[in-house]
C-alpha cells in the first residue's frame, strides 16, 4: 500500500503509540472482566444456585447493555472525545467488577454484569477513535488488529490467571484483586492520555441537540459499507465471543468429557490463535483491500464447517484432534470481525467515525446475545443436549452471510467513489 499521506493525517510515531497504548491497556481490562465469567461459568451455577437459562441471562445481560450502548456511545466520543469517555468506562467497568466479587445474590450479581458491561462498552469504540486521530489513515486496518490482539491478551489472563485463582484463593478474592488492574489504568487515563496531537484538532462539533443525533444516526446508516460492516461483525464475531464468553468450558467439560484443566488449555488454544491471526488478517488487508470480504467469509465457512464436523461426529465425544482444529479456527473469529470496522472507517468521514464504528459493533454483540439466550434455553428445554443448543449457531451464520453478499457490491462501489474523490482532492491541495 502506498505510503502516501492524505491531507489531515496525523503523523504517528513513538508518541502517539504510547498514547494509543494507553487507551489499548483499558481495552486489555475491560476484555479480562468481560471474559471472567467464561472460566467462572459452573463456579456462579453453584454459587447462586441456578440453572443454564439463568447462567446464560449473565453473559445475555451484559452483552445487551455493550450492544445497546454502541450508538449512544459512537455519539458520545463524536462529541466529548476519547478521554472522558473512556474514563468513565474505567470506572463503570471496575466498578462492575468489584460489585461481582462482593456479590451473595443473583440480583445483586446481575445489576453488577450489566455495570460491567456499561462499561466496557465504551472502551472499543474510544481505542479506534484514538487510533484514527494519531496514526496515518493508510494504518488503519492494522491499528484496529492490533488493538484486538492486545484485547484477546485480556482473555489471556482470564482463562489463565483468573481461572487458577478461582481455584486457589475462591471467588472474592480473584475478582476483586482483578479490579485493582482497572484502578491502574485509570491512572493512567487520567494523568498521560490526550485525544489526538497537537495541530490536529478535529473540526468542533456546531451542532447539538436530538435532530443532530439522528442526522448522524441516520447519515452513518445510509452508508451502504457501515451496514456491510455491520453484518461482517455480525457474522463472524459471535461463534468465538460465545465460546469464550460462557458456554465454552461446560461444553467441553460436560457434552465432551474433558477435565476443566484440558478445557482451559482449549479456551487459551482460541486466544492463542486468534492474536496469531490478527497480526495475519492486519497485514494481509493493509496490503491488499480487495481481500476484506474474501477473508471474512472464509472464515464464517471454516467455523461453520468444524461446527457441523464437532455436533455430528458420531459417537458420545468429538476426538481431540478435531477440537483443537475447531479452537484454531474460532481464534479467527476475532481478527475477522475487526473487518467489519475496515468496511465502516473508509465510508465516514472522521466527525461521523465514532457513531459508525457503535453500529458496526452492535453487530456482533447482538448475535452473541441471541446464541447466548438460545444456547441456554435450548439446553433447558432438552434436558442438557448441547448438540441441538449449539446448532442455533447455523441459523444466524446463515442470516449474515445472506446480509453480506447483498451489500457487498453496492458497498464497493460507493467506496470506489470515495477512493476517486480523496485523490482528486488530493492533487488539488497545495504542498
Amino acid at each position: 500500500m502506498s505510503d502516501v499521506r492524505l491531507p489531515g493525517d496525523p503523523p504517528g510515531g513513538r508518541r502517539a503509540a504510547a498514547v494509543w497504548g494507553i487507551g489499548v491497556a483499558v481495552y486489555f481490562m475491560a476484555i479480562t472482566y468481560r471474559t471472567s465469567l467464561g472460566v467462572a461459568g459452573l463456579d456462579a451455577a453453584e454459587r447462586f444456585h441456578i440453572n443454564a437459562s439463568a447462567l446464560s441471562t449473565f453473559s445475555i445481560l451484559q452483552v445487551l447493555v455493550y450492544a445497546g450502548m454502541q450508538i449512544p456511545v459512537g455519539l458520545m466520543v463524536d462529541r466529548l472525545g476519547t478521554k472522558k469517555v473512556l474514563t468513565l468506562g474505567v470506572v463503570l467497568f471496575t466498578t462492575g467488577q468489584l460489585g461481582f466479587a462482593l456479590s451473595h445474590s443473583y440480583g445483586f450479581a446481575l445489576a453488577s454484569r450489566a455495570l460491567l458491561g456499561c462499561g466496557d462498552a465504551m472502551t472499543f469504540i474510544s481505542v479506534l477513535r484514538l487510533g484514527s486521530r494519531w496514526f496515518p489513515v493508510r494504518r488503519g486496518p492494522m491499528i484496529a488488529q492490533v488493538a484486538g490482539l492486545f484485547g484477546m491478551a485480556g482473555n489471556l489472563i482470564s482463562t489463565l490467571v483468573i481461572a487458577q485463582a478461582l481455584h486457589t484463593l475462591g471467588w472474592t478474592p480473584t475478582f476483586a484483586g482483578s479490579a485493582i488492574g482497572g484502578a491502574l489504568v485509570l491512572v493512567l487515563v487520567l494523568a498521560f492520555l490526550k485525544d489526538h496531537p497537537e495541530g490536529y484538532e478535529p473540526v468542533p462539533a456546531t451542532h447539538s441537540g436530538a435532530a443532530f443525533v439522528r442526522r448522524q444516526i441516520a447519515a452513518a446508516w445510509r452508508e451502504p459499507g457501515t451496514r456491510l460492516g455491520m453484518w461482517v461483525h455480525f457474522t463472524t464475531q459471535f461463534p468465538a465471543m460465545v465460546f469464550l464468553l460462557l458456554w465454552g468450558l461446560p461444553f467441553l467439560v460436560e457434552a465432551e468429557g474433558l477435565s476443566r484443566a484440558s478445557a482451559g488449555e482449549l479456551l487459551t488454544l482460541v486466544v492463542l490463535s486468534n492474536m496469531a491471526v490478527g497480526l495475519v488478517y492486519g497485514q494481509v488487508i493493509a496490503r491488499h483491500h480487495a481481500a476484506r470480504a474474501p477473508l471474512a467469509l472464509g472464515t464464517v465457512g471454516a467455523t461453520a464447517l468444524l461446527w457441523g464436523a464437532v455436533l455430528a461426529w458420531p459417537g458420545d465425544h468429538a476426538p481431540m484432534w478435531l477440537l483443537i482444529t475447531l479452537c484454531v479456527v474460532l481464534g479467527a473469529c476475532g481478527p475477522a470481525s475487526m473487518i467489519g470496522f475496515d468496511f465502516a472507517r473508509p465510508a465516514n468521514p472522521p466527525e461521523r467515525l465514532g457513531t459508525a464504528s457503535g453500529i458496526v459493533n452492535m453487530g456482533g454483540f447482538t448475535a452473541s446475545m441471541t446464541t447466548l439466550l438460545a444456547i441456554g434455553v435450548l439446553l433447558d428445554a432438552t434436558g442438557g443436549n448441547y448438540r441441538a443448543a449449539f446448532a442455533s449457531v447455523f441459523v444466524l451464520q446463515a442470516l449474515g452471510i445472506t446480509q453480506v453478499l447483498r451489500l457487498r457490491g453496492r458497498a464497493h462501489r460507493r467506496e470506489r467513489e470515495r477512493v476517486v474523490a480523496s485523490r482528486v482532492e488530493a492533487v488539488h491541495v497545495p504542498a
